[in-house]
């Protein structure tokens, strides 16, 4: 049988850190590398973004943002099959098998799953509009010799710490109703 169109595993060698770099925690580069490997075209938010753009105290998953057509997705479906990736739930040490697909993917808003029972990944889907105002705004940066990622701007990723990402807005209320009399 051929192997070629095969997704790859997780490959937790040394990562390489290029200069500038090194505060990076080796999970996110193998994850990274993985993506990269199984040609899953998306976008780096999160706490690995963070600490690619500078800060660190970064920590958690990586949490990306793919491209939001089939192809794409079928990619990083046929990925996370490969490392048994399963749903998780955060806080609770247990996760769920799941048989990811496009469609399923493509059905949610965010997925947290874990990959080979110990690799965190977070996954946002957006609609393709915000995907290529994500995109963008993005900035490729080298962290590893031959591994390149999109990283989200610095706004994006603000957005992305108060939960706007994936749609959500602020709520404002507006409530009308006796105007109080100031005090004289």
């Amino acid at each position: 049988m051929l192997q070629r169109h095969r997704a790859p595993g997780i490959d937790p060698r040394p990562a390489q850190t290029t200069k500038g770099f090194e505060h990076l925690q080796d999970e996110w580069v193998y994850l990274l590398r993985w993506l990269a490997e199984g040609r899953v075209e998306h976008v780096l938010t999160g706490p690995a973004a963070e600490a690619i753009r500078g800060s660190n105290i970064a920590s958690g998953p990586v949490t990306i943002v793919p491209a939001p057509y089939r192809r794409n997705l079928d990619r990083l479906a046929s990925s996370l099959l490969a490392t048994h990736a399963q749903l998780r739930t955060d806080g609770v040490a247990e996760t769920a098998p799941m048989r990811f697909s496009a469609a399923k993917l493509a059905g949610g808003e965010r997925w947290t799953v874990r990959c080979e029972s110990t690799y965190d990944l977070d996954i946002a889907i957006v609609p393709a509009e915000r995907y290529s105002e994500l995109l963008y705004e993005a900035s490729r940066f080298e962290i590893e010799p031959g591994l390149s990622v999109e990283v989200a701007s610095t706004e994006d990723l603000a957005h992305h710490s108060q939960g706007s990402l994936i749609g959500e807005e602020p709520e404002i209320r507006v409530s009308r109703g006796p105007v109080p009399s100031s005090a004289a």
